[in-house]
């Protein structure tokens, strides 16, 4: 493998939305992007020329910490004097200084200096684990340019503006950088966005053609140029600036740039220069500063505390009332206490001062009818909460290596304080994990395998029958029994076999189709054509294991992987792509051997979550002109042509249940396009394609709308995202 790249011979490959050419720099055109916001000037492989003003920018040293040595006391008071019953003790403890207190001042302030001070250290704990973590952050190593193509390990927090890095395989960005080349040779790669959006689905990155050839350490041994771009800002779906190299302006956009914590998957290496570093980074431009926070019980005992004191405040009201009536009405009579003698606290002729001092004495003497101990008990109990919950083996994550990490013990309360269910699709009740499980095609359903969703309410429904009264009616019992026999078809493979599929990606099961007997369908033709689609239509990359001569998928997304997994065991093996045409391998055939098959990418139409489909069309070994379309079935049954609706109603129904029973679902079409009719919309594509201004997109979308029009439904997919371990006892529960 020279030079270590991935000879997989891809330039420019039709990887990109709404891709057919080889993008250059003249079409779009560099960015105006002079003036306020617009400022930023990176010199590249030049970090020397950032160590003075106006280019000296932010070290890559990060700090998420609330406190430092010179802050930490004056926060941690403020914060400590936030609570309700802190104030007030703090208020008794300065009472208690005066002459009014019933008792020692010590006997009030040793237990406030105590409380105080034990939440003012496990604040100082957490934040040191914090401070620590940064520092291991900060001290991890990445492949640094040092000069005559030498490339050293250097720590992150030494990283500056301007340096040129090298990030492998499974590695985080130590800052944003613009990707100079990867290993691919059209210089794509896969990053993974989890940290920064939640996403599991890898996005694909790509460099600009110019600075392909920087493909090894040497070729960085003269290398420079200048960007022009935005000043730091949150945004993390937008950037704007130029790159000026080889006397010549190229416009950069998102897709070029590589974001702090996100991580390079799937990807041997890239070279990548570094734009904004440590806060200036768009990541810790969206962090925001340790809040102090606080569980619903701190909160409702602040609304205890007031109850308390309201009470409180009465007794010592009441007190007081009568202290001041028996001084100015009682106290004359009583000679010995010798009451003219006596100061103003005490005096008869002021019983409205007496009443006042009283008020004070009461408020303190009675003040331990709010509990300062209840805080020093919770206090201790959420630390070693947090400390269980570390040590916990069964928040353990084996495949990630990742213990369980109480960053803070002020909300270990709301653990488990589950108030209302909600479902979705990003990995919250899922593992984002996609099985084929099921399909639709000319009509029919094939897969006899249930989803768990099925499972858990067939579980459900045999647990409702064997709890009914053995004393049912005779109908009643025929009833059942038939019910039972209808369970037991759905509940059959769970007590058959119970098994999850040795095949990642594939849980399909049905001899009708399997190991080439489609051949035998009555419509095999319209069954090849969807393996096809499924085989042709994504932007995968195919990869070899040696050890099992399986190819495996690199794929933006875990229902494209699944989709080529289920082609490869139909019999149809995505194999190879290069920079115009994609491979399949056809295993059955009429004449019984493989068939190696070319189909020639002449534009696709990727995925996108507004247009909610994709498109490819190709021309294959025979000349014809094909489209094929997966989509959503709402967008692509609206598209479908007259003649194009023959197994409508049956795949709707098909969709129906798969729908039920928890399965996400594709509908597949396709369309035979003339050569004239091709030609014609090409022009008007690549008419818009390379057109300048701000309605662009707007034209793309306008002229693929065009062609993506009087399809034909050949049927739909159904794929499984396997659920979190534990849900389907929860959900079997709400069924």
């Amino acid at each position: 493998m020279p030079r270590g790249r991935i000879r997989a011979r891809l330039r420019w490959s039709h990887l990109y939305t709404f891709s057919c050419y080889k993008p250059s720099a003249t079409e779009e055109g560099p960015h105006s992007i002079e003036g306020h916001g617009h400022s930023r000037v990176v010199h590249c492989n030049q970090p020397l020329m950032h160590k003075k003003k106006p280019f000296k920018y932010r070290s890559n040293y990060i700090s998420t910490t609330k406190y430092n040595f010179i802050t930490f006391l004056p926060k941690a008071l403020y914060e400590q004097f936030h609570r309700v019953a802190n104030l007030y003790f703090l208020g008794a403890a300065i009472l208690s200084l005066t002459p009014l207190s019933p008792f020692s001042a010590v006997s009030m302030i040793a237990p406030l200096a105590f409380v105080v001070g034990l939440s003012m250290a496990k604040e100082a704990l957490e934040d040191w684990r914090r401070f620590m973590q940064d520092m291991k952050v900060n001290s991890r190593k990445v492949k640094v340019h040092k000069g005559e193509g030498v490339f050293g390990n250097k720590s992150w927090q030494k990283l500056q503006v301007g340096d040129v890095v090298k990030v492998e395989k499974d590695q985080f960005f130590p800052a944003d950088l613009l990707l100079l080349s990867s290993s691919y040779e059209d210089g794509i790669c896969y990053v993974e966005t989890m940290n920064l959006d939640g996403e599991t689905n890898l996005k694909v990155k790509r460099a600009l053609e110019i600075t392909l050839p920087l493909d090894e350490d040497e070729a960085f041994r003269r290398f420079t140029g200048t960007i022009k771009c935005e000043d730091p800002n949150p945004s993390l779906y937008s950037f704007i600036g130029n790159f000026d190299y080889d006397r010549q302006l190229f416009a950069l956009d998102p897709s070029q740039i590589l974001l702090r914590d996100s991580k390079l998957r799937n990807t041997a290496f890239v070279y990548g220069v570094v734009i904004f570093t440590g806060h200036d980074s768009k990541v810790m431009q969206n962090a925001t500063k340790s809040p102090s926070k606080r569980s619903r019980i701190e909160r409702k005992m602040d609304y205890v505390i007031y109850v308390l004191f309201s009470l409180l405040l009465v007794i010592s009201l009441i007190s007081s009332i009568g202290f001041a009536v028996r001084t100015k009405y009682y106290m004359p009579d009583w000679w010995y206490l010798q009451p003219k003698n006596t100061d103003d606290y005490y005096d008869p002729e002021k019983p409205g001062v007496s009443g006042v001092s009283h008020l004070v004495t009461a408020l303190i003497l009675y003040g331990y009818l709010i509990p300062i101990s209840l805080y020093v008990s919770i206090e201790v109990v959420k630390v070693l909460q947090a400390t269980f919950i570390n040590q916990d083996i069964q928040m353990y994550d084996e495949e990630t290596g990742t213990p369980a990490n109480a960053r803070t013990s002020n909300l270990n309360e709301e653990l488990g304080q589950v108030d209302t269910i909600l479902s979705d699709k990003t990995g919250t009740l899922t593992c984002n994990q996609m099985d084929f499980l099921k399909c639709s095609i000319a009509g029919t359903a094939y897969g006899v395998r249930s989803s768990e969703v099925e499972l858990a309410a067939a579980q459900q429904m045999a647990n409702d029958l064997e709890d009914r009264d053995a004393e049912r009616s005779t109908c009643s019992r025929q009833k059942g029994k038939q019910q039972e026999i209808e369970l037991e078809t759905i509940v059959s493979s769970k007590d058959e076999k119970d098994h999850k599929s040795p095949i990642k990606g594939f849980s399909f099961e049905d001899g009708r189709i399997m190991k080439g007997n489609w051949l035998k369908e009555p419509n095999a033709d319209v069954i090849m054509l969807f393996f096809q689609i499924l085989a042709v239509c994504h932007t995968a990359i195919p990869e070899l294991n040696e050890e099992t001569g399986i190819y495996t998928y690199e794929a933006e997304s875990p229902d494209e992987g699944a989709f080529l997994v289920a082609a490869r065991e139909f019999g149809f093996e995505f194999f190879k792509r290069t920079q115009s045409s994609v491979f399949v391998r056809e295993r059955y055939s009429a004449s019984g051997q493989a068939i190696d098959r070319e189909f020639k990418i002449l534009n696709m139409l990727e995925f996108t979550s507004k247009r909610k489909r994709m498109t490819v069309i190709v021309r294959d070994e025979d000349g014809q002109i094909l489209l094929f379309c997966k989509g959503a079935d709402s967008i692509i049954f609206d598209r479908l042509a007259k003649n194009g609706r023959i197994y409508e109603e049956d795949t709707s129904k098909h969709l129906n249940e798969y729908g039920e029973a928890g399965l996400r679902t594709l509908a597949l079409a396709y369309r035979k396009l003339d050569e004239s009719e091709y030609s014609a919309w090409n022009s008007e594509f690549q008419k818009a394609k390379t057109s300048i201004g701000t309605d662009r997109e707007v034209m793309l979308e306008k002229v693929a709308d065009m062609m993506e029009r009087d399809l034909i439904l050949i049927g739909a997919t159904a794929v499984e995202d396997k659920l979190q371990k534990g849900v389907c006892v929860i959900l079997a529960l709400f069924l």
